[in-house]
């Protein structure tokens, strides 16, 4: 009866040590005695009792690490990185999970090659180029990682989904030196700045002026363009209004002269009451009255050469 119930008591414990249940987001690896036999996937699975073993819980889920390290560049300035991984198991294909399983003896040996060959990379890319580009180049220096990266990390098993590079920061002297380069650098671009803006405002200025003097300088041509041409039409209108008086004297048998004497004491009243003090010197002799009219007598007879009250061309 008691040898029954270890039979039995055996029956069970190898049916439940047969039933292994894989959480999702896992692949358990199955060995049997220490030689890779099989994988069991996420769900219920079976195993042989007391002849497979589970070597090891692989996650297929994404991992991240952090690293500080520091590189030097090409002209020996000392930068400092703070980078983070984030990578994965490549997929879940049968090769891949062995590589994962067995090409490192535990999860630190895989970290600290994962981290040195990040580092590696990144120092590497650092040492070509000079301090001032290292800031401008961020995603070049992830793009390169990622190239140098992807080859030895499928070998693993792994691949890189992405690196980011979380502070870039140079030493305490070199930051202020840059920050000098960076404080004048915008006292010359100020500078220059200032003074294309006093050019443009000069220029406007010099321009406006020119412009002022050229609008004044029409404006006073096509003023004295109109004087002459007010000078002229009254000259002409004078003319015609003599020319009709004279034909008037003619027709009434009267001396024209009587036209000219008339002017000649309406011009006299007319500085008179005009004048507002100012004194004008004008000769009352009989000459000159008599070379006054014969001046008159003239512009008279000028009026009467031309028809209808209009010069000869």
């Amino acid at each position: 009866m008691s040898f029954t119930i270890v039979i039995f008591a055996l029956i069970l414990l190898a049916i439940f040590s047969s039933l292994v249940v894989v959480q999702q987001g896992y692949v358990s690896v199955i060995t049997m005695f220490g030689k890779y036999q099989r994988l069991m996937f996420p769900g219920l699975n079976f195993k042989i009792p007391f002849f497979e073993n589970i070597f090891k819980k692989i996650s297929i889920q994404n991992k991240s690490a952090e690293m500080d390290f520091q590189a030097i560049t090409s002209d020996q300035a000392n930068v400092n990185f703070k980078v983070m991984l984030v990578y994965a198991v490549l997929d879940q294909e049968e090769q891949t999970i062995k590589n994962v399983a067995f090409k490192f003896v535990d999860d630190r040996s895989l970290m600290q090659a994962l981290i040195r060959t990040v580092e590696g990379s990144i120092r590497a890319y650092v040492a070509t180029r000079k301090q001032a580009e290292i800031l401008s180049l961020r995603s070049e220096i992830v793009t390169s990682v990622k190239e140098h990266l992807d080859d030895t990390l499928e070998g693993w098993g792994y691949h890189l989904i992405d690196l980011q590079l979380n502070d870039i920061a140079f030493d305490e002297a070199i930051m202020r030196s840059m920050a000098q380069v960076v404080a004048s650098n915008n006292l010359k671009a100020a500078a220059e700045n200032e003074g294309q803006a006093l050019l443009i405002t000069r220029t406007k200025a010099a321009e406006a002026e020119g412009n002022a003097i050229k609008i004044s300088a029409e404006a006073e041509r096509q003023a004295a363009q109109l004087r002459g041409m007010g000078v002229a039409a009254f000259r002409e209108e004078v003319a015609r209004g003599m020319a009709q008086s004279a034909k008037v004297m003619d027709d009434a048998k009267l001396d024209s002269s009587l036209i000219l004497f008339s002017m000649w004491t309406e011009a006299i009243k007319h500085f008179a009451e005009q004048g507002k003090g100012n004194v004008i010197f004008l000769d009352g002799s009989t000459d000159g009255m008599e070379q006054t009219m014969k001046q008159m007598m003239a512009l008279r007879q000028l009026a009467a050469d031309a028809p209808n009250g209009t010069k000869k061309p």
